[in-house]
């Protein structure tokens, strides 16, 4: 059996339910980011820009757009005859029922027949659903210089902020001695970003372990505790980059226009490290006669007549003459009408706006169905949504589908309000 030093395990099953409307019909790792890229692509091209080749994706909730979106794996480099990149959804194995992932130790339990065929050493696992650049074989010679059983990539946060997070007690040489699940009050700041090396022979033996105590398996609750439990080598991996957990629709947003600072503090554009993803060749770009364009992404294939400052507009997005987009997402193959005025609001793909339409407007109030995910005044218009002329919307709002005049109480949504034709937001 040919071996593998290290393989990686990419988690991107998650619904990401505080991103609302954004993930009805796709997981959150499939979610567009930064115009032309798609939230997993940074994790995927993390992997090929650190030498592993061989990446299994773990898929659960909404998959298709997803899956098409990996495909073979061709745009990172991991097409290959022996690793590159498979695609692992639940399944049904010989008398046994099938089940979902039901924590993220039990997805990898589930496919321990998989990594298996590798025989790796060291086992890299990864979420799907975070923003960042890291060089994962600088981690794994941590590890090694270490003897490490287990080591678990942390970032420093402030410490008034450390109960939102697990949190990793350390000593002076970085080895774990205890775990703490969001604290109260935190003993450290190093917050564990999702990010873990095993040595695959140790954990594969926890995993059984585990697997026999709990049905719902998760490494934050359940493995690294056993692991603390039976003294193994733990050790914390300083990261001091940028990282972003994009899970909700504040820090979804504020994470794009990070991109279009002057100075940005996520580099786009980079020679080394770069970010590869999936996309069809696209006609250039085009600007019109009047067009008026201010710190500001426009990917390939956009035609822009009007005015856009401070956004991101995401592949063949047409905005009309008269219209102003500004502090926005628009996301791949939306159409943006006459005379609109469009204020910090998110347009996932293939949207319809018509003329004289003015999202984002009125007080900043939460959004009435569910105020814990539409609160900080971005009005989001979900996938596929058309929005008639002369529709005024508010702020939180949120409206999906393919809406009529007569859908609008006299042609307004107000702010906090929800516009859903198809179904649960």
């Amino acid at each position: 059996m040919r071996k593998k030093e290290m393989m990686a395990m990419l988690l991107a099953g998650g619904q990401g339910s505080r991103l609302g409307v954004l993930t009805k019909n796709k997981a959150k790792p499939a979610v567009s980011f930064g115009g032309k890229y798609r939230i997993i692509d940074f994790p995927m091209s993390n992997c090929i820009n650190s030498g592993v080749d061989t990446v299994g994706v773990l898929t659960q909730y909404q998959p298709l757009q997803l899956n098409r979106h990996i495909g073979t794996g061709i745009p990172w480099d991991l097409d290959r005859r022996y690793g590159g990149v498979t695609i692992l959804a639940p399944h049904v194995k010989e008398g046994e029922e099938g089940y979902w992932y039901s924590g993220t130790a039990n997805a990898i339990y589930q496919n321990i027949h998989f990594i298996d065929t590798y025989n790796p050493t060291y086992v890299l696992i990864i979420s799907g659903d975070h923003i960042y650049k890291m060089n994962y074989d600088a981690m794994l010679d941590f590890h090694k210089k270490n003897g490490s059983d287990a080591t678990i990539a942390v970032l420093e946060v402030p410490l008034e902020e450390a109960c939102r997070f697990g949190i990793m007690n350390a000593d002076e040489d970085d080895r774990i001695y205890e775990f703490e699940e969001k604290p109260e009050n935190p003993k450290s700041n190093l917050a564990s970003m999702g990010i873990y090396i095993f040595t695959w022979e140790m954990l594969r033996n926890a995993l059984l372990e585990a697997h026999e105590r709990h049905h719902d398996t998760d490494f934050g609750k359940h493995v690294i505790p056993m692991y603390l439990e039976f003294n193994k080598n733990i050790y914390a991996y300083r990261f001091s980059g940028y990282w972003k957990d994009v899970g909700t629709i504040e820090s979804y947003w504020k994470a794009n226009m990070d991109l279009i600072q002057t100075i940005p503090e996520f580099n786009l554009y980079e020679d080394f490290a770069k970010i590869y993803t999936s996309s069809e060749h696209q006609p250039p770009q085009y600007t019109g006669p009047f067009a008026d364009i201010k710190v500001s992404l426009v990917s390939e294939g956009c035609e822009v007549y009007g005015a856009v400052y401070n956004s991101i507009l995401g592949p063949d997005v047409k905005v009309a003459a008269g219209t102003v987009v500004r502090d926005s997402i628009i996301m791949e193959g939306c159409v943006i009408g006459e005379n609109c005025v469009i204020e910090r609001a998110i347009i996932d793909e293939n949207c319809e706006i018509g003329r004289d339409v003015h999202i984002g407007v009125g007080e900043n109030i939460p959004n009435r169905l569910k105020p814990h995910i539409y609160d900080t005044g971005i009005t989001v218009i979900g996938e596929g949504s058309v929005v008639p002329d002369g529709v005024v919307i508010g702020k939180n709002a949120v409206v999906h589908g393919i809406t009529e005049c007569g859908d609008y109480d006299n042609m307004r949504l107000e702010s906090g309000e929800t516009l859903e034709m198809t179904g649960e937001v």
